[in-house]
């Protein structure tokens, strides 16, 4: 049995297996089968695979350090890219930005990243210097995880942040709660393109700034643009698959360091 940060969970049988990467065959990979999977987590996939650093993620199991994913958009059905093994050439890529992973001994599986803020419009939001920190006890932080939809980040941060973009849109704001996100915008009365204030997330080595369609969803049909971000009550804030999306995001675990790439996925 094997449960995940959703709740979801699978019970099974868990063997070894061969798997064949191109021409190369690698014996005894732990792989399960799930035979009563329940939660959110197995509703749209046919399988989950692992890249954290816990012993069952296949690329714990390759003893691979280095590997990257980019994730096509949302609406985009043409396949995302897993690469394992040596890193893209990255160096001087336009917009590229290094920032070290964090480990923490209380949640050993996990990425964790040195967020430092949250600028919204060219406002940074007024927080904490500690919000984002990891804490002595392993309480916390912020991890980046390709298996979490949005972004969560702490209930604080997520105040402000939502405060500041209801200020800068210039849109009536949406509680109708249609969409199950928490900060919405009416599309009645907006006429052709709408004007989304920059987002841009400031970790230790470089600002990453977000393209539009990566943290705000438009749905024609409810007439709502959202921001497809949440509120954590953990403590512990997440680093979502939608903001990632068309970013090159190569690991090396040999450097301890995360590099977010802008990237058209289906080019690499």
């Amino acid at each position: 049995m094997y449960s995940y940060g959703d709740y979801s969970v699978t019970q099974g049988v868990l063997a070894t297996e061969t798997f064949t990467f191109g021409s190369s065959k690698i014996k005894s990979i732990g792989f399960g089968c799930g035979e009563d999977n329940q939660g959110s987590g197995f509703e749209q996939a046919s399988g989950l695979v692992g890249l954290g650093r816990g012993p069952l993620s296949l690329v714990s199991q390759l003893k691979e350090p280095k590997f990257s994913y980019c994730l096509q958009s949302i609406d985009d059905r043409k396949n995302s890219v897993l690469l394992l093994g040596s890193l893209p050439k990255t160096k001087n890529a336009k917009g590229a930005v290094t920032t070290p992973l964090l480990k923490n001994p209380m949640q050993p599986s996990f990425y964790f990243l040195d967020l430092q803020g949250i600028s919204v419009g060219g406002t940074q939001l007024s927080i904490e210097e500690s919000t984002f920190e990891l804490g002595d006890n392993g309480s916390g932080g912020m991890i980046i995880d390709s298996g979490t939809t949005i972004t969560y980040i702490e209930e604080n941060a997520f105040d402000a942040l939502k405060k500041e973009f209801v200020s800068q849109m210039d849109l009536p704001v949406d509680n109708s709660g249609s969409t199950g996100l928490d900060v919405c915008f009416s599309l009645e009365s907006a006429s052709g393109r709408i004007e989304v204030p920059k987002l841009v997330f400031h970790f230790r080595g470089g600002d990453l700034e977000l393209p539009a369609e990566n943290y705000m969803i438009g749905d024609v049909n409810l007439g709502v643009a959202c921001l497809a971000m949440g509120s954590s009550s953990t403590g512990m804030s997440i680093f979502g698959n939608v903001q990632q999306q068309n970013l090159l995001v190569n690991h090396d675990l040999q450097k301890e360091t995360i590099t977010f790439v802008p990237t058209q996925c289906d080019r690499v």
